[in-house]
């Protein structure tokens, strides 16, 4: 098979990937979900299948475990969440108050600009916006879920992802040995080295990057939640776990909570020291994640840059919505190791080697008779 052909072959294979996850896309997040969580946690199931116990009882005790887990942590926080919420609206129009005091300054700049309109009738319609705005957000927070929930769609929709999605991970963490058995015998044989190696390129960055990072973010939004809290900042906590949430994004989660907490510090007490204060819980967060939490629980051999994975995440995302985005970081980690397999295949080819030679400056000899 020629070059060309191997070309044609995997760009319709990838071709015919992309069509299928947008016509399901509407029905692919359980099962997507499912395969996320069967990832993460096959590596105990392994652990525990090298003791002689069974996969499937292996992969009942671990996956049951986790969503204990998961739902313990939703207990806890559920109820301290809600009440923020609540507070969050309840202040709404008193933080409408406070940025209108702050823009009034400005409200005659406004005016020369837009127009010489009624000035109170601008401050008025503001303030009335912002307190809208702010109730509405909060509200919606607070108890949009139920809302939304009592859609017929929304409701099967939310239903399917809690049954299929700890179904569809248990069947894959019982059957994984054979599912990439299957697949092993698949690969060509002539490239079978090859192939393999790149897959196992692959698996380690994956892997490293989505445990390591899922960590990283845990341990985030417990550091912020609690600094924030004994700091006393308002919505500290939820200001905390919104920050160490995003940060499964990278650069996202500490951008945000910099700036939400800062701007909240600063309409809670107009000092610059205590601003200072909250905006140091971040910088130090983000210290202790760059010099002892990334380091060791991502390590160096990760390779996926922040950027890439931010470019995967918002393309993904806009061109198949959640499901896109739970897929661009195993994609964004295929296409970076076969992107950096074909620049090693270049450099390795006569064509780079015959480049180098060509490029190389003439010598002192062939100067002279050129200056001749």
């Amino acid at each position: 098979m020629t070059v060309r052909t191997h070309f044609y072959f995997w760009a319709g294979t990838f071709a015919a990937f992309l069509l299928f996850v947008w016509l399901f896309k509407g029905v692919l997040l359980p099962f997507v979900l499912g395969a996320a969580i069967a990832y993460l946690l096959e590596p105990l199931v392994e652990r525990l299948a090298r003791w002689k116990v069974s996969r499937l009882w292996a992969a009942l005790l671990i996956l049951g475990l986790f969503f204990l887990f998961v739902l313990g942590v939703i207990a806890a926080l559920v109820p301290l969440i809600y009440r923020e919420l609540l507070q969050l609206a309840d202040s709404a129009p008193a933080i409408a108050e406070r940025i209108m005091a702050w823009a009034a300054p400005y409200m005659g700049w406004m005016t020369e600009r837009f127009g010489n309109g009624d000035l109170a009738s601008y401050q008025e319609t503001l303030k009335d916006n912002a307190a809208k705005i702010l109730e509405g957000g909060a509200g919606f927070l607070a108890g949009g879920s139920a809302a939304i929930a009592t859609g017929g769609q929304a409701l099967v929709g939310f239903v399917s992802v809690l049954v299929l999605t700890p179904v569809t991970a248990f069947f894959m963490m019982k059957e994984w040995q054979t599912m990439t058995d299957w697949i092993d015998r698949l690969l060509p044989r002539k490239y079978y080295a090859t192939v393999t190696m790149l897959m196992g390129r692959i698996n380690a960055k994956l892997s490293g990057f989505v445990r390591g990072q899922v960590t990283v973010a845990f341990a985030l939004a417990v550091i912020y939640a609690l600094a924030l809290t004994i700091a006393g900042l308002k919505y500290g906590f939820l200001i905390g776990l919104m920050a160490g949430v995003l940060s499964l994004i990278p650069m996202v989660g500490s951008t945000t909570g910099l700036v939400v907490a800062v701007v909240v510090a600063w309409f809670q007490s107009g000092e610059w020291l205590y601003t200072g204060i909250i905006a140091g819980i971040f910088l130090v967060g983000q210290f202790v994640e760059g010099n002892f939490l990334t380091p060791r629980l991502l390590g160096k051999s990760v390779g996926l840059h922040p950027l890439w994975i931010l470019f995967a995440l918002l393309a993904g995302g806009a061109l198949f919505g959640i499901v896109g985005m739970l897929l661009a970081v195993p994609v964004a980690a295929v296409i970076g190791v076969l992107l950096g397999f074909a620049i090693e295949t270049y450099k390795a080819s006569p064509f780079y080697e015959e480049t180098k030679k060509n490029l190389k400056k003439p010598t002192k000899k062939k100067v002279s008779q050129s200056k001749e």
